[in-house]
């Protein structure tokens, strides 16, 4: 080659380089230009139908309003749930549907409606098919009677478990269409359907998670009050059976209500069927069945016990049916009769206060509430949980009646936090990981008004402020003087659903969350208080007044 050969060579080869480099250049602009590329497509094909989601700015991808089963209706109406039927097309996954018609809660509207069995998927949009993230599904509470905790937002706790968590939560049957029980249904429709949709909702995630990025290999079940008994329930359903619908469970101020039989809760449905005139009809129950949801919903209240003087403040509910349910909740947890997965249970300093009527003034009134919520306390019985909680020397508030603390205590101790400080002892007793908590961050405006830390005040934090729809205390909102706490419980919560221990990723400073384990760690509960949070020993006292309602649990069908 001559030298003149090389030298044009040299420069065409430089030039071409150059050219190279600014094409690259070009392409690297126009990309970053564009909007980020999701993993996985927002539109997921089910095997019944197909959903489009929406990407977020915050990274998150949402499916709002997927359903998970047929809708309940005409003949399927006190039915258990039914797989959904196959739907053309794709379909907008783009707004919340409504929820379940509650009990005392008036006609269908466009918020709430009897075809109401719908789920929401949150999930990272950088998530794919494969990516197996840890699915946290949780169960809202209502007393089995409304759905109180819908369409809570998911986004800001995959946010704050760093992108690394998918978050369903959705609605299941309440009041009499999700809870009657009698002979008649029992021989022609189906017992505790809305604990059965819940498990179809289970289901459904092991099936279909995975579209989403979940994996269904690895579960958390939550849930809050009714949703925290719902979880127990179904770790003791079929009498601890275990499906591998879960893998660990997280549970906020876990309820004992009584579980009467069908037998026990004939009355409810003999009462419905005089309301709506169903005498009239040989078949009773497709007499019901044939009710508009309207004419449904205006006989649709709560009446006494059989032997009670009141209202309870939740009269449908889960019925022991000796198959779903094969046990009361204190003995199936007494004799291991249940799923055993790492969990974390707990409660509210205050869990009564919000249940209790403030114009409780002295025993009479005490003692009336509490036999209508369970009838069968005996008069011993009463005698010797009014020693328990005695209104001299206690606090007295603005408006309010002078035994209303004391009785609400007593009332949140007995419903709520003994039965979760129990299911915490089985559970070490069987060495299985668990980790209890007390919530004790104070509210300047609820500790004025004497309702003090109440129940499930703490799903605010654990689902970041800006994420429960409105109902979070202006305490725990950006800037307020309880929001250090929100990142500290989320920490705990997000660390738990992704590796089965509030420890692993919990934020930097905040305490180690102990264990309740047999020996020393009996009794140890982490305390969580704004800027304070650490451990503690459940106070004696409280010992030993739990101890004497796990002695009458049995007796009052918990």
């Amino acid at each position: 080659m001559t030298r003149w050969s090389r030298t044009l060579y040299l420069a065409l080869f430089f030039l071409q380089a150059f050219l190279i480099m600014r094409v690259f250049l070009y392409l690297s602009a126009a990309v970053t230009a564009l909007p980020p590329v999701l993993a996985v497509s927002s539109t997921v094909h089910l095997n019944y139908t197909s959903y489009r989601g929406t990407a977020l700015k915050n990274g998150v991808t949402q499916w709002l309003g997927v359903r998970y089963a047929a809708p309940p209706l005409g003949d399927l109406r006190f039915r258990e749930p039914q797989p959904p039927l196959a739907e053309d097309g794709v379909v907008d996954a783009d707004a919340y549907k409504p929820i379940c018609l509650g009990t005392a809660a008036g006609p269908p509207t466009n918020e709430s409606a009897e075809d109401c069995l719908y789920m929401n998927i949150f999930a990272p949009s950088s998530a794919k098919k494969g990516s197996k993230l840890p699915v946290y599904f949780f169960i809202q509470g209502g007393g089995f009677n409304t759905n109180s905790n819908a369409n809570y937002n998911g986004s800001g706790l995959v946010m704050a478990s760093d992108m690394n968590i998918v978050v369903v939560n959705f609605n299941y049957r309440v009041g009499p269409y999700g809870f009657l029980a009698g002979e008649e249904v029992l021989a022609d429709g189906g017992i505790n359907n809305g604990l059965k949709d819940q498990r179809l909702a289970l289901q459904w995630v092991q099936q279909y998670i995975s579209l989403f990025g979940g994996d269904p290999g690895h579960v958390t079940m939550g849930g809050d009050s009714a949703g925290a008994q719902s979880v127990n329930l179904q770790v003791t359903a079929y009498g601890g059976r275990d499906d591998g619908l879960f893998h660990a469970t997280a549970a906020e101020s876990q309820s004992f209500s009584g579980l009467r039989t069908v037998k026990e809760n004939q009355f409810a449905y003999d009462n419905l069927v005089i309301r709506t005139g169903c005498t009239r009809a040989v078949d009773t129950l497709s007499c019901l069945r044939n009710l508009t949801a309207t004419e449904l919903q205006e006989q649709n209240f709560n009446t006494p016990f059989p032997g009670a003087q009141d209202p309870p403040l939740y009269m449908y509910g889960p019925t022991l049916d000796y198959n779903f349910i094969t046990d009361y909740t204190y003995r199936a947890y007494a004799q291991g009769k249940f799923v055993k997965v790492p969990a974390i249970g707990g409660d509210d300093t205050n869990e009564g206060t919000i249940f209790v009527p403030m114009t409780t003034a002295n025993l009479s009134d005490t003692d009336t509430f509490l036999q209508s919520q369970w009838p069968s306390f005996t008069l011993s019985q009463l005698r010797t949980w009014n020693s328990l909680y005695p209104i001299a020397g206690t606090p007295s508030f603005p408006d309010s009646g002078r035994a209303w603390r004391e009785a609400s205590k007593g009332y949140g101790e007995t419903r709520y936090i003994c039965p979760g400080i129990f299911i915490s002892g089985a559970q070490a007793n069987c060495s299985v990981p668990n980790w209890n908590y007390r919530w004790n961050v104070i509210d300047p405006p609820a500790a004025k008004e004497g309702y003090g830390v109440s129940h499930t005040i703490e799903v605010n934090a654990i689902w970041g402020p800006e994420n429960t729809n409105g109902g979070a205390p202006d305490s725990y909102m950006r800037g307020g003087v309880n929001y250090p706490i929100v990142s500290v419980v989320q920490g705990y919560w997000t660390s738990f659903i992704r590796s089965y221990n509030p420890n692993t990723h919990r934020v930097k400073g905040s305490p180690e969350w102990q264990r309740w384990t047999k020996g020393e760690g009996y009794w140890n509960r982490l305390e969580f208080r704004t800027n304070a949070t650490g451990m503690e020993k459940v106070p004696r006292d409280q010992r030993e007044r739990c101890a004497y309602l796990r002695s009458i649990g049995v007796e009052l069908k918990q």
